[in-house]
């Protein structure tokens, strides 16, 4: 008998290891020292799965499951460690790719955590994706004082949007798909979101502010 595979935990954990390096890599011009790495790492990665759950009224997931902390400490070590070999340029490039695929990860996690709990059915799960992909992003540039990926002009909030209304409307017809579904809207969110860092798509005037 083959063991059953949790798909959310898959995603869970390879998004928090993406957002633990970004984290470490934001902040690599500050000459951070590693604790101060370290904090930052674990904040950014279980910081938006922390909303949610309180959110949820459910036990934060990493309170049960130490597994993520450990995973984010390690992540958070080899990209403190590993920097020495890039140069800056390369760093922020890689930095946005990797955000973009821990958010991409999230959103589909976080999503689908919500459905779990029936939660406010049908914008619940995506409000929480979207919370459970940006949350930790935004406390990453908050804490290391530099502009939250949210507040430029790129298309940063709206694939993560699309991917979670994309999950939540498929799963809700075909929910013995979930797993395949799952892959395929994380596939289609990091595509928008590389092709907007490629290509440097930014939202239309339209829908900007003045200021």
């Amino acid at each position: 008998m083959m063991p059953t595979i949790d798909f959310s935990f898959i995603i869970a954990m390879l998004g928090t290891v993406a957002f633990s390096v970004t984290a470490v890599l934001s902040v690599l011009p500050k000459k951070i020292d590693i604790f101060g790495a370290i904090v930052l790492g674990i904040i950014t990665a279980i910081g938006g799965g922390t909303m949610r759950d309180i959110i949820l009224g459910v036990p934060v997931f990493w309170g049960s499951e130490l597994s993520y902390l450990w995973v984010a400490i390690f992540s958070s070590l080899i990209a403190f460690y590993g920097n020495s070999i890039m140069s800056k340029k390369y760093i922020y490039k890689l930095m946005l790719y990797l955000d973009g695929a821990g958010i991409s990860l999230f959103v589909i996690q976080g999503a689908e955590k919500a459905i779990q709990h029936d939660f406010a059915w049908p914008i619940g799960p995506i409000l929480l994706g979207v919370l459970t992909a940006i949350g930790g992003g935004i406390t990453r540039d908050i804490i290391a004082g530099n502009t939250t990926l949210l507040m430029k002009k790129e298309l940063y909030a709206v694939p993560v949007t699309i991917g979670a209304i994309l999950y939540v409307c498929l799963v809700s017809l075909f929910p013995q798909y979930n797993v395949i579904i799952g892959i395929s809207s994380i596939i289609i969110t990091f595509l928008i979101r590389s092709i907007a860092i490629k290509k440097r798509l930014s939202v239309p005037k339209w829908m900007l502010t003045n200021g």
